[in-house]
This record gives C-alpha cells, structure tokens and sequence, in this order.
C-alpha cells in the first residue's frame, strides 16, 4: 500500500468492501449473522469514498495506518467467508467485526481536521461496529445503523443500558492508567467516544482526571499513542473551556514541549494544541518560561516543514504579547518582536530591549537580520531625542550592530555621523560615558566610503585628537586612517595636510601606549604616501631614528608593516635619509624581519613585504655601487629573488626593481676571464655566459647567477600585471649593448620569449613600450626570428591596429625585422 498513492487506496478498499459484503450476503452458513455483517461492511463504501475526497488529510501517516488495519481486517473477513472451518464462525466474525471498529476508531482519532457532521458518521458506525453482538444460530443483537449516515438501510437504535455504559468508562479509566499500549488505545477510543457523544459530563472527567492521566502518559507511550493523546486533548481543549483551563498547568506544557522535537506529526499537533492554549495569558506567561520552548519553537520556524513552521510563526507572535518572551526569542536568533517593542514600546520597555541587544553575542548573519528587520532606525531616534539612559542603551546597541558593514550603510544614511561629532565634542559631564561608544561607532563608520560625503569630518576629527582620553584617541586615529585610506580621498588628504595633521600625529609616535602608537603609525603611513617631500621636514633625524626603534623592538607585526611603510615612502633620492637609515643599522633589521615570513600571504605580512621592498630600493640604488655591495654583503639578493617568486603584487614589483637596478652595473664589475689578477683561478661554475665572464652574486650582482630569470619570467606568464614593467625592466638589463646577443639567448633558452609576446597582448602601455625593445633585440638574432617570428606577427598587428602613434614606429621596425614590411617603408 505504501507504493501506491492514497487516492488508490481507497479504490482498492472500496472494491474489496462491494466484495466481502457481496460474499457475506450470499453466504449458506449462519446466513442471519452474515446478513447483518454485510449490512455493516457496506456502510464503509459512502465512508471510504468520503474519506478519499478529503484532501487536506488522506495523505496523513495516522489515517493511512487505521485504513490499512481496515484493510487487513476485510481481507480476514474475506478469508473467513470464502473458507469458514471453525465450529462458530459467528464468534469469528465478531471479533473482525469489533477489531473493525478498533481500527475506524484510529482514523477517528487522526482525522481532527474534517468537519463534525463527518466526525460524528464515523463515530456512529464505530460504535455499530463495537456494540454488535453475533450469538449463532439465527440470533444477533440489532445495531444502530440509522445514525451513521453512509447506508440506506436503516436499523433499530441499540438497547444499550446505562449501566453498561458506566461499566464500560469505569474499565476504560482502569486501561488508561494501567493497560498496555494497545489496551490504552483502545480505551482512550471509548473515552473519546463517549465524551463526544456527551454521555459523560465535566464532572466525571474532572472526577477520573482525565487530563491528568493523558498528559502524565505523554511522556511515557510509544509515538503512535502520543499522536492520539495529543489529538484527543486538543478537541477537549476545544470543546471544554474549564479542560483548557486544566491544560495550562506548566507541567502539562513542558510535556508537549517535549512534542515539539518529535516526529512530523507529532510536531505539528502539539504546535495546534500548543496555539489553541496560547490565547490563555496563563499559557503565554509560562511557556516562556519553559527552558527550550522559544528555542524550538524558532527552530521550528526556520525549519523545512512548512506546516510545523506557520504554527510556530503563530505562537511566537501570539508568545510576543510578553516582552520577556520577545527577548528570549531574540536570544534564540528571532528578532521581530523585540524590533516591535524598539519601535512601538514604552520608553521603559525601549530602554529594556536595547539594552539587552547591546549584551547578545551576535553572529554577523544576526546582526544583519537585525539590520533587516529595522533595529537601526529606533535606536538612533532613542539616541537622538532619548533622555541619557536612553541614549545610552541605544549607542552601545548600536556599538553592537555597527561591527557589520550593511549595518554601517544604514547608520550613515539615518544621519548619526554629526550626532556623534557633537557628542564628542561636547563638554558635559553626564554625557561623558557616551563618548566611548561614540567613537567606536564612529570609527566603524569610517570603513565605509560613503562617510566622505562630509568633506569636514576628517578636519572635525582632527581637532578631537588632543580633547580626548586615551580610549577615544584610539577610535578617532582609527576612523582618521580609515578615511584617509579610501581610494577617493585625495581631497581628504589635502585638506588633512592643510590642517596640520603631521604636526598632531608625529607626537603620538612616542606614546607609551602600544595601541595608540599603533594607530597612529598606521595613519602616519596612510598619509606618507601623498607627502614624500614634506615627510623628512616634519619627522628630522630623532623621529626616524625612532621610527627605525620601534622597528627593531616591537612584537607587532602591524606595528613593524606600519613603520617600514612610512619608511618606504620617504624620497629615495634624499641621501641624507640614507645615511640615517645606514647609520642606523636598518638594512640588516630589515632582512631579519622579512626572512622567516617572505611566502606568506596574511595581509600584514604582504603589507610588510610591500614597505621592505620600497625600502631595499633606496639601498640597491645603480648610482652607487657600494650601497649596493653592502645589500649584497646583508643577504638582500637571495631576499629579492624569494620576493620576486612568491611575494606579493606590489612588491614583486618593487623587488625586480631592485633586481633591475643591481643588474645594471653587472657587466662592469663582471671579472673577464682573461684577467691575470686572480690568486686562485674561478671555478667553471663561476662562469656567466650572458656576461662573458666570472660572475658572483655577491659582488656581481648577476641575475643569472642569483637564478633570478625563471621567476622574472614566471611574473609575465601570471595574471597579475602589477609586476609587469618593473621585470621587463630587469630582464632588458641583459640585453645592454656589448652583451645582448648572450643575453637574447639567455632568455630564449628559459622560454622567455612567448611570455614577452603575452606582454604585448595584455600588458599596459609601459610595459609593451619595454617589451617592443626587448623583442627588437632578441629578434636581432635569425634564429629567434624564425622561431618566435610567426607568433609575434599576429599580436604585432593586431596592436599595430589598437595603439597610439607612441608604439607604432617601433612596432613597425619589429615588422621589418619579421620581412612583413619593407624596412622604409610608409605605412606607419
């Protein structure tokens, strides 16, 4: 039955009813006894095809397990029929008869949903089916078949005395307290039967306790029996307001709280039951309480069973009426209702839920749920034109939900930034204890470009910086870096500049306090950037000098990226820095920082690696040679070439740079191999090909030798063209004249040459003028031309087509050294 739909079912039903009622009517043995059993079996056909109709719960698991004992029951009364082999087939038959109405009485208790007019059909042939007596030999006790409403034929009404009724409850009581599983059952059957037909009272099933009895079993039966208790107590609590009142005992709703993490079924009826108790406020106010009700009920709320979920919507909403349930439900991740009461509360209440928002431990996914849901908007008016514990409450609500970037777009946009601004600036005693939460927020904010759309308040912040305690010094050098870092404050910068903002920084540098120094270098780095020149005039010897300390001593690795930073934008060219930062004893603190960590790829490493890099430059300058024999003596080769491999964009791009300014001079300090000055004779390995002599990385500086070409290449074959010029720039030191014929082989033969031609494809204009030249030379070489020629050729045209007059001539040289175009020729 289980591969087949419901609807199929009860075809099959209905066929095997015509047929056990059509066998039992023609049946020669005990033929009134099988007469009268017919006459009941036929009712189930108008049953069936009732029950087949309604949709909402012919696909219910409990109904499909009562109709399935119906089924077996039939095919049981079939065989009996068709092969009767005891001497009493009567009793036989009356035993399917009762377990018939067993099994309808399990399809009663499961179908709450359909209307009562069809409830009470059922009811009326269940207790046919239970009431019918066969005795043999003609005589069998009358049922009622007038009130069940599915047959034609109509029969006198039982003569059932009241007596028995009274025996029967009484034995039923008795199973529900002591029976097993199925004695259960089938007395809470009887129950149910009796209350809904109301031949028992209130009082009688206040006397038995009832309720008690059912509600104690919750806990104990098997799934099945759970289901039916949880069915039966919610068509009492429907019926039987002073049975509801008795449902609201927090015992008996701690037991159906326990329903809410059990099957589908069970799930869903103690959500129903659950929603009609919640109207009484006794109800909401304990539920609350209930440890792990709200919990559920918003798990089950955002669970996959749609059902379940809308009746977990409907309690919450009804369990939100209490403002301590609105904020457990805000613990649990569900935040509606406290967004309410934020709204539409009273003050106190306002105060109340903002302050338990500031102490929720929020996961970003709940914050921006909150962010969603409105929170933002109520809490700034509270901060706007609350009294001081609103605005407290409100700011550090805020302070929690600003750490989220969708969250900080809504801020701006309420126009809370010049709240903020006057709150700092204010003098006011009371409102001392907001200041703090105050530039929290504010230097979250600052994270976001749209704060620059107030030109002022940098400038605002400026004027802060020395009317502050150290904690709010801390959050407005924050928020200060994070304006100024933003790729569209240029103007910010300038006006910072013009506001004095080295002079109120550069004192912030000596602070005892890490955390504010930290904060401070940061900005100081942020803003060297535009002010190379004016840099040295503010900072003098004593403060690079520090600068170079903090260096050398600090633990942090923001602290050492922020230094070197400022460090790396001072102007290479100024040789009184030089002397300082030589005097100083940078360059060997620079490679002992940067060695352990040169392939890492965490932001403050590639940051530090970007200032290390800009530093070296300054020290492999190709003017002066001894400079650079003191980098090299330091290690500073093998650090680039590692930098060049792994590093990241910017200073890969720095490192070759370096590569390149070093590699200049290799040639003249390249020892010929025909000197007569050596002591001892170089080893063959000592020999450089592309330099026609005996080449040391360490004194020659040379490229090949320190095996720089390979990642020299690798960075044109990348994706990244950050790094593209500066290593054209070294490889073409290779190819200077009186060496770039050993040169052009020596990149040719690492398969250098497609890797230059990607250049011309993808590179910036720079770098294909460098890569032109470079081509030029190699293609100087017939063996190259033809090699390499034809793949050129297309690129060659094609960016013939695209660029400027800027590379055309040299293009069309290219194209004449490929004999595509006549050397003189006037196309270009």
């Amino acid at each position: 039955m289980e591969k087949i739909s419901p609807s199929e079912i009860f075809m099959e039903l209905i066929s095997l009813a015509e047929e056990v009622a059509s066998l039992a009517k023609d049946s020669e043995i005990e033929k009134d006894v099988f007469n009268e059993f017919s006459i009941l079996v036929d009712k189930f056909v108008p049953f069936f095809n009732d029950l087949r109709d309604c949709i909402t719960i012919m696909d219910k698991p409990a109904i499909l397990k009562g109709v399935e004992s119906l089924a077996k029951e039939l095919k049981r009364a079939k065989s009996l029929i068709k092969n009767p082999n005891s001497k009493q087939p009567f009793k036989q038959i009356e035993n399917i008869t009762h377990d018939l109405g067993r099994s309808l009485g399990l399809v009663l208790l499961a179908s709450l949903e359909v209307s009562t007019d069809f409830r009470e059909k059922i009811g009326a042939l269940q207790k046919d089916l239970m009431n019918t007596r066969f005795y043999g030999n003609g005589n069998v006790s009358p049922t009622s078949s007038q009130g069940s409403g599915f047959g034609s034929d109509s029969k006198v009404e039982s003569e059932i005395k009241e007596e028995r009724v009274d025996v029967d409850l009484d034995d039923a009581v008795l199973k529900l307290k002591y029976g097993n599983d199925e004695e259960f059952t089938l007395a809470l059957l009887r129950v149910e039967d009796s209350i809904r037909v109301e031949k028992v009272d209130n009082g009688w099933i206040n006397d038995e306790g009832v309720v008690t009895i059912l509600f104690n079993h919750l806990s104990l039966s098997k799934p099945n029996n759970r289901l039916n208790i949880i069915q039966f107590l919610r068509a009492l609590a429907l019926e039987n307001a002073e049975q509801k009142e008795k449902m609201a005992d927090v015992e008996f709703l701690s037991a159906l709280v326990k329903s809410l993490t059990r099957d589908v079924d069970e799930r869903r009826e103690a959500g129903r039951l659950l929603l009609d108790l919640a109207d009484l406020p006794a109800v909401r106010r304990r539920l609350g309480r209930i440890q792990g009700c709200i919990v559920m009920l918003v798990s089950t709320l955002n669970g996959d069973d749609s059902v379940a979920s809308h009746n977990a919507a409907k309690l919450l909403n009804a369990l939100s009426s209490n403002s301590q349930n609105a904020l457990h439900m805000a613990e649990a991740g569900y935040f509606k209702p406290l967004v309410h009461y934020l709204k539409e509360g009273s003050d106190m209440t306002k105060i109340l839920m903002a302050s338990a928002l500031s102490r929720l431990q929020l996961t970003d996914q709940r914050r921006a749920s909150l962010g969603e849901d409105g929170a933002i908007e109520p809490l700034v008016k509270m901060f706007n034109s609350g009294k001081l514990e609103s605005k407290l409450s409100s700011l550090n609500a805020l302070q929690n939900l600003s750490s989220l970037t969708e969250n900080v777009q809504r801020l701006i946009s309420s126009g809370i930034v010049v709240s903020l601004l006057q709150l700092l600036f204010s003098v006011t005693s009371v409102l001392m204890t907001l200041r703090e939460p105050a530039s929290v927020i504010l230097a979250r904010i600052a994270e976001s470009e749209s704060i620059l759309v107030n030109l002022d308040v940098a400038q605002q912040m400026l004027l802060l910086l020395n009317l502050s305690s150290p904690i709010i010094q801390y959050h407005l050098l924050e928020a200060l870096n994070s304006i100024a870092a933003h790729h569209s404050a240029t103007k910010v910068r300038r006006k910072m500049k013009e506001k004095g903002a080295l002079q109120l920084i550069l004192p912030f540098l000596m602070e005892t306090n890490t955390k504010i120094r930290s904060r401070a270098l940061n900005l100081l780095c942020t803003l060297s950037k535009d002010l190379t020149e004016e840099l040295m005039e503010h900072l003098g010897e004593t403060r690079l000098c520090h600068i170079v300390n903090i260096l050398s001593s600090t633990e942090s690795e923001n602290e050492k990226a922020a230094a070197v930073g400022i460090l790396s934008n001072l102007p290479t060219s100024d040789k009184k820095v030089t002397d300082i930062l030589k005097r100083a004893s940078l360059l060997p603190l620079l490679i002992s920082i940067m060695n352990p960590s040169t392939g890492s790829t965490e932001p403050t490493t590639c940051r530090l690696a970007e200032g290390v890099t800009g530093v070296l430059i300054r020290f492999t300058d190709s003017s002066d040679k001894k400079l650079q024999l003191l980098s090299a003596e330091h290690g500073v080769i093998p650090l680039l070439v590692k930098l060049v491999s792994s590093g990241p964009p910017v200073a890969k791009s720095r490192a070759a740079t370096s590569l390149a300014q070093l590699s200049k001079n290799s040639l003249s300090l390249r020892n010929s191999r025909k000197s007569r000055w050596f002591c001892v004779p170089p080893s063959v390995d000592a020999y450089c090909e592309v330099h026609d002599g005996y080449c040391f990385v360490n004194s020659t500086f040379c490229l090949v030798k320190a095996g720089a070409i390979p990642p020299l290449i690798q960075i044109l074959e990348g994706k990244e063209r950050e790094a593209d010029e500066a290593a054209l720039s070294a490889l073409s030191t290779l190819l200077q004249d009186g060496m770039w014929e050993n040169g052009s082989n020596c990149i040719a033969k690492m398969a250098g040459v497609p890797a230059i031609i990607k250049v011309l494809e993808v590179g910036n204009v720079k770098a294909q003028e460098k890569a032109l030249w470079i081509l030029e030379r190699i293609f100087g070489i017939e063996e190259h031309r033809v090699q390499y020629g034809e793949s050129a050729q297309v690129v060659l045209i094609d960016l013939a087509q695209k660029s400027g007059s800027r590379l055309q001539s040299t293009i069309a040289k290219l194209l004449a050294q490929l004999e595509l175009l006549q050397a003189q020729s006037s196309y270009f």
